[in-house]
C-alpha cells in the first residue's frame, strides 16, 4: 500500500489533532475567562490596539464578518467588548473593550507560557515551527482550487 493515503503520515492529520490538542489543553483555562478560543483571538487582537474595526479584526484572524459578528455580539452581552457605528461611516462598526475586558487580559496573561511549557519545545522550536505554519498556510490559501 502507498504511504500516501497511510493516516499517520498526513500533515494535515497532524494538525487537525494538534488542533484538537490545543483546543482541549485551553478550554478549562478560558472558560475560567468566560471565554471561547475564538472569542480569545478576537480579545488578543483587542488587547494589541483597539478600537478596531468589524473588519479589521476579520483580517488579522481570517475571518469573515458573518463569522466575526456573532463571536462580538456574545463578547459584547459578557460585558467585554462593545460595539459602535463609526462617526466617519455609518457602515464601519467599530469595536472597543469594556473596562471589564481590558482587565481581563491580566488574567489572561499566563496562558501563552503555561501552553508553551505544555508543548515540551524550546522558544526556538515553537518560533519555527509558527513560521513553517504560516508558510503552509498561505501557500494553501493561493493554491489553484481544482
Amino acid at each position: 500500500m502507498s504511504k500516501d493515503l497511510l493516516l499517520d503520515e498526513q500533515l494535515c492529520f497532524a494538525i487537525y489533532s494538534a488542533t484538537h490538542a490545543f483546543n482541549r489543553f485551553y478550554k478549562p483555562r478560558l472558560d475560567r475567562l468566560g471565554l471561547t478560543y475564538p472569542q480569545y483571538l478576537v480579545m488578543m487582537v483587542l488587547w494589541e490596539e483597539e478600537p478596531q474595526t468589524v473588519g479589521s479584526i476579520g483580517d488579522r484572524l481570517l475571518l469573515d464578518s458573518s463569522t466575526l459578528t456573532p463571536l462580538l455580539k456574545r463578547l459584547e452581552t459578557a460585558g467585554y467588548v462593545s460595539r459602535n457605528r463609526s462617526s466617519r461611516d455609518e457602515r464601519v462598526v467599530e469595536v472597543t473593550l469594556t473596562p471589564v475586558g481590558r482587565a481581563l487580559r491580566d488574567d489572561a496573561c499566563p496562558i501563552p507560557a503555561v501552553a508553551k511549557a505544555a508543548s515540551g519545545a524550546t522558544t526556538a522550536e515553537l518560533s519555527d515551527l509558527r513560521q513553517q505554519l504560516i508558510a503552509i498556510r498561505d501557500a494553501l490559501n493561493t493554491a489553484d482550487p481544482t
